[in-house]
Order: structure tokens, then C-alpha cells, then sequence
């Protein structure tokens, strides 16, 4: 077994040990199929509309359930990636958005992104975060989908650690380590998903061509 492959089978007995799932695709396209279908699978995120706590009639208690429409926030891909993400998204009926993130803070369905590295001794994605769109879409969708190229899997931090050096000398800027889905626990120790991000985490990672 080569390097490459060994460290590759590591990254997805991590990941999925923090309940991340992990396929791996042949192409971008197959990546837009993943997420067109994902987002078509779940319910929709549902915005609470301002006085649905009050006591209401039947049909204002009927609007307080309606579906929002799907949204699919893609910020910082690369233009035909994009172009084809939105095409395939209009066509299913859904939104999708590279911008204007705040304005959807509780109705973000899936986020897509694509992650720069990945560490296999934690099953880590690594993103480079320079916009608070980006951001926002790894912390505020409900589903997270990150893509991760297989030649970019390394060991561990070290396997970064020039590359960060470099980087925080130039121009220092928002890298963001991502391991598994979000999750916290109370005083018992009892845990919980999503509650302060992503109920889910979708690593997608993509054969080298």
C-alpha cells in the first residue's frame, strides 16, 4: 500500500469516527450531483417568522409552517464551478448564494466548500477562510459539504506547518480547522449535534486526475 493510499484510508476511519461522511468522487460535476441531491433529500431549513410564539389563527398558524425555500450557500468557488452549481440549483428550485450570508443566518441549508488540506491523524479539514461569507458557510448552514482533493491529505499539522509559516508572514489571515460535525455536551455529559454549527459534515474527497 503506498503513502498516499495509507494516509488517505486513515483521514476517513477519523473522520467518520467524529460521524463526518466520507465519499469519494471522481469529478467536480459529481460533487454538484452530491450536493444538488443532498439538499433535495432534507427538509427545508424553516425561518421563525416574528410572532409565531403568540396565540394565532388557524391560517397564521399555517404561514408560521410554511416551508422557506432551499438555499445552498457557495461562497469562494471558482467561477464555472459556481455558474454550475447555480444552474443545477435554479433547476431543482433552490437558491443559491455566494453572497449576502447575514441576511440568512437562520435558513442556510448546505454549505459547499472546498477544503485545502486535509490531516489525517484527526480526520481535519483545513480551509482557508479569508471572507466572512466563507466563513459563514462552514458555521451557520445546517449541512456542511467540503470537498478535499486526495493529493491533499497530510500526515498531520506538521505536514502544514511551512505552508502556514509562509503564509502568516505575508499576509496573515482566517484558517479554519473543521473536524466532524458540530457538538457539544451538558453537565452530564450528554452529547448533542448542531447546536453550535453543521448538524452534518459531507467531506467529499476528489480523485486526483
Amino acid at each position: 500500500m503506498s503513502s498516499n493510499e495509507a494516509l488517505y484510508q486513515q483521514f476517513v476511519e477519523k473522520a467518520e469516527l467524529v460521524s463526518a461522511f466520507v465519499t469519494t468522487i471522481g469529478s467536480e460535476n459529481e460533487a454538484v450531483d452530491y450536493v444538488i441531491n443532498l439538499c433535495d433529500k432534507k427538509e427545508a431549513c424553516q425561518l421563525l417568522v416574528s410572532g409565531c410564539e403568540a396565540d394565532l389563527s388557524e391560517k397564521a398558524e399555517a404561514l408560521c409552517h410554511t416551508k422557506q425555500k432551499k438555499i445552498i450557500a457557495a461562497p469562494g468557488l471558482k467561477s464555472d464551478l459556481y455558474k454550475t452549481l447555480a444552474a443545477q440549483s435554479q433547476k431543482a428550485g433552490f437558491d443559491c448564494i455566494d453572497s449576502g450570508l447575514r441576511d440568512n443566518l437562520a435558513g442556510v441549508d448546505i454549505g459547499f466548500t472546498i477544503a485545502e488540506y486535509g490531516i489525517a491523524d484527526t480526520g481535519t479539514l483545513m480551509l482557508d477562510c479569508p471572507s466572512e461569507e466563507l466563513r459563514l458557510a462552514t458555521m451557520v448552514s445546517e449541512f456542511h459539504v467540503c470537498v478535499l482533493p486526495k493529493s491533499k491529505i497530510r500526515a498531520n499539522t506538521y505536514g502544514v506547518e511551512k505552508m502556514m509559516l509562509t503564509r502568516m508572514k505575508k499576509t496573515p489571515d482566517y484558517l479554519a480547522f473543521i473536524t466532524g460535525a458540530s457538538r457539544t455536551a451538558d453537565i452530564e455529559r450528554v452529547l448533542a449535534l448542531g447546536v453550535h454549527g453543521p448538524l452534518e459534515l459531507h467531506i467529499l474527497i476528489l480523485e486526483d486526475q
